[in-house]
């Protein structure tokens, strides 16, 4: 499944033989799915399908459906009469006026109140129901899409500091030796100058306790297992922001643990560098479902 942002726009317009219909459909990060919709009143009644669609397609944002509607003009039409019922009112009208004394005329104002005389020029509300839910499908889709696009951006530049963080560890787990062996040149040169004299086996003990301090390779072990199990769960794709996020803290933590140990500038200057891949990293990942 692919990677998908929280953030998208969709717009689909379409003219229809009752008037015009829009469906915007606008979507930014959010912790969980929160949807509002603005649907002219009468339509009102359309939201619970909407919101069932939008549940099964989406499992992370925050959605703002709006609708515009513009019926057609109504009154520049000329009637639709129906002539023969029509005339069957006029000439039961004038069978009863027949045998009354005396009557008004018959009134055509009358006739045309007639029910079915004038015909219905209000479009049929399931016709105009159909094409919004097809519309709005054609905007969800257009949604997800975007989503779906962004998404894949995404992915691209968090596996791009992925590569970064594992080039720092490799060259950091290389340069482990000469980060030791400077150290114990450096605690020669201080015993020197304070004019100390160790015997080599206790040289070589206060140089062990030195290197175990500094030692590293447990965090740039578990920085390399995180790594590998963010690319894992980026290619398994789908709803994974939460995961990432929380792996983006335990990269940060060895990250820290990492900054704690450095005792000369090469290796504060990688834990530096890791701290603001992870949290470029952790600010794209904001935007995952």
């Amino acid at each position: 499944m692919p990677v998908r942002s929280m953030t998208a726009f969709a717009h689909q317009r379409a003219e229809l033989p009752w008037g015009t219909a829009s469906w915007e459909i606008r979507s930014v990060n959010q912790r969980y799915l929160d949807l509002t919709f603005k649907l002219p009143e009468l339509w009102r009644h359309l939201e619970p399908a909407l919101r069932d669609s939008l549940r099964k397609a989406l499992s992370r944002g925050k959605v703002e459906v709006t609708l515009r509607l513009q019926m057609q003009n109504q009154a520049g039409e000329s009637l639709k009469v129906n002539e023969v019922l029509a005339d069957q009112v006029i000439a039961a009208a004038s069978a009863i006026q027949a045998k009354l004394d005396s009557s008004a005329p018959i009134d055509p104002l009358r006739v045309l109140q007639w029910p079915g005389v004038v015909g219905d020029t209000q479009p049929d509300a399931d016709e105009v129901q159909n094409d919004l839910h097809t519309l709005f499908a054609k905007a969800l889709k257009e949604l997800q899409a975007g989503r779906e696009r962004e998404g894949g951006e995404l992915k691209a530049m968090i596996e791009q500091r992925l590569g970064q963080i594992s080039d720092i560890t490799k060259t950091l787990r290389g340069a482990m030796p000469q980060l030791v062996q400077a150290q114990r040149d450096k605690l020669s040169q201080r015993l020197e100058a304070l004019n100390v004299q160790l015997n080599e086996e206790r040289l070589e003990a206060e140089v062990a306790l030195l290197a175990q301090k500094i030692d590293v390779a447990e965090e740039l072990d578990r920085l390399d297992t995180h790594v590998q199990e963010v690319q894992r769960v980026l290619s398994k794709g789908g709803a994974c922001g939460r995961k990432l996020d929380f792996l983006m803290q335990e990269l940060n933590r060895e990250a820290n643990t990492l900054s704690s140990k450095a005792v000369v500038a090469d290796s504060t200057q990688a834990a530096v560098e890791l701290k603001v891949l992870i949290e470029q990293m952790r600010e794209q990942i904001q935007n995952i479902e």
